[in-house]
């Protein structure tokens, strides 16, 4: 009986998967190709799914369930670890009333259309009340989840499991003088590189061919997948074999939808290669947003940003893109390594990218210890990236405006940018001690790389720790020196 309620219960949690699954369908059109006017009733659709969702995840069939499986012996490691968080994430949700969970669903729904129109406008106070409601709730979640220190403490639990607030900011606190010292010196080095030298031309329709065929050749499956334009890029599951990435573009600069694409295809082919079987359990779901970020982060820039890349796909580009026949490679490696410092996070360079994170983190928390007012985010955000950047946003479009996590209700997740970081440098050096996967790459070849990654990361789901995934894959726990180290490598010498 025991053992046959394990398989009832992974039958139940897959029950509300479809559920969540159909929501994400309805987050992904609103971002994409929803007609303004839908909104309202949108929002009464996804309040709904998440509160039904919620409800089954909480009630007492899964109650009755999980209790029948945890007497039973479990011989099979993936089953008992699937159980254990399975047990963990019902003792942490069924804290949560479902009037909660389903005001929530409708507030971000109202609250990414606002963020949209006062990002467009650059006018914060669009967007304030709707951050106030968001931010109210994130802080009743976390006082009925508990915490060990600090109220973000809960918020951060939910994107990176076992992570303490504390650890951040110390990580954060050591990391921070020697990041500000190594973008110090990319930029000025950057100072010399030939400003605007891949600016031109570049109709979508080519941009769009290049995008898929770049992305097909590190492995993303097409048949399982495909790219969409929204305002602000991601990569979404809305099922086992239906992973939508999305960019944006530029007709000035390919490069900025190019690395869009490569960083929401890094998700994608995690996403792509957990076990298909496993949907809607831990298993068979991303580990954390620490890990998932080092998989777009990877391949964005330790492949993407790599010579051996470019030597191969430069004269493919040239062909699509003629303006840049004329072009040799080094000048072309210098210009999308340019370091300079910027105002928009997802636009920013490796050099300076980590003390956009830094910022953000900040600023969460104290909004989330009630230090800071919602009024107040834009003049606090200009002050602290005049200290990290030298310079101050000239509007708020370009300052605390720019992402929309916090329209999403993403309080906490800021973080795992610098975590995902810190990941890929570590995975990638690990990966390359391989002989056989250092000739690959170092031709152009990432199928071993790919296969590497599966193995020993996409494979594992979401049931270990991960922290638990790193030691498994590296034989370390996360460290930063390789991080520091690439960084050095490429922007300082």
């Amino acid at each position: 009986m025991p053992v046959h309620a394990f398989a009832q219960l992974c039958d139940h949690v897959r029950e509300v998967s479809l559920l969540t699954s159909t929501e994400s369908i309805l987050s992904w059109d609103q971002e994409t190709y929803m007609p303004a006017k839908a909104l309202a009733f949108r929002a009464r659709q996804m309040s709904w799914l998440s509160g039904k969702a919620h409800a089954l995840a909480t009630g007492r069939m899964m109650q009755k369930l999980l209790h029948q499986a945890q007497s039973a012996r479990l011989q099979d490691p993936k089953s008992t670890a699937n159980l254990n968080v399975l047990t963990e994430e019902y003792e942490r949700n069924a804290k949560i009333p479902n009037r909660l969970i389903m005001e929530e669903s409708e507030f971000t729904a109202h609250a990414k259309h606002a963020w949209m129109e006062a990002r467009k406008s650059s006018d914060f106070s669009l967007f304030a009340p709707h951050l106030e409601k968001l931010l109210n709730i994130a802080r009743r979640k976390a006082e009925l989840w508990g915490y060990a220190d600090e109220p973000y403490d809960a918020l951060l639990h939910t994107y990176e499991r076992g992570t303490r607030t504390r650890e951040v900011s110390s990580l954060f606190a050591k990391l921070k003088p020697e990041l500000t010292q190594i973008a110090s010196k990319a930029v000025e080095r950057g100072k010399a590189i030939k400003p605007n030298l891949l600016r031109g031309n570049y109709p979508i329709a080519k941009q769009q061919q290049l995008n898929a065929e770049i992305a097909a050749s590190i492995g993303f499956d097409f048949e399982g997948g495909r790219i969409d334009t929204t305002a602000h890029p991601f990569c979404t599951t809305l099922g086992p074999r239906d992973i939508r990435l999305t960019t944006r573009y530029d007709l000035k600069d390919f490069t900025s939808s190019l690395f869009g694409v490569l960083h929401e295809a890094g998700h994608g082919l995690y996403e792509q290669g957990l076990p298909e079987q496993d949907f809607g359990l831990p298993s068979g779901r991303a580990c954390s947003l620490g890990i998932h970020e080092s998989q777009s982060r990877l391949w964005e820039n330790h492949v993407g940003r790599s010579r051996a890349f470019w030597e191969k796909w430069l004269p493919r580009t040239a062909e699509i893109f003629p303006n840049l026949r004329k072009i040799d490679l080094d000048d072309f490696m210098a210009a999308i390594n340019l370091s300079e410092y910027s105002f928009i996070r997802v636009e920013a360079d490796e050099a300076t990218y980590d003390l956009h994170i830094l910022l953000r983190f900040e600023i969460e928390r104290r909004m989330v210890r009630g230090d800071l007012a919602i009024k107040d985010i834009p003049e606090a955000w200009n002050a602290l990236f005049a200290e990290l950047f030298g310079m101050v946003p000239p509007d708020a479009a370009k300052g605390c405006l720019q992402d929309i996590h916090w329209s999403m209700g993403g309080l906490g997740y800021f973080a795992t940018y610098t975590l995902g970081n810190l990941n890929a440098a570590q995975l990638f050096a690990t990966a390359r001690k391989h002989r056989n996967i250092a000739t690959a790459i170092d031709r152009a070849d990432y199928a071993p790389l790919l296969g590497w990654l599966r193995e020993n990361v996409h494979s594992h789901g979401g049931a270990p720790l991960p922290g638990e995934i790193m030691q498994r894959a590296t034989s370390k726990a996360t460290d930063a020196r390789h991080h520091l180290r690439h960084l050095r490598e490429r922007f300082v010498g």
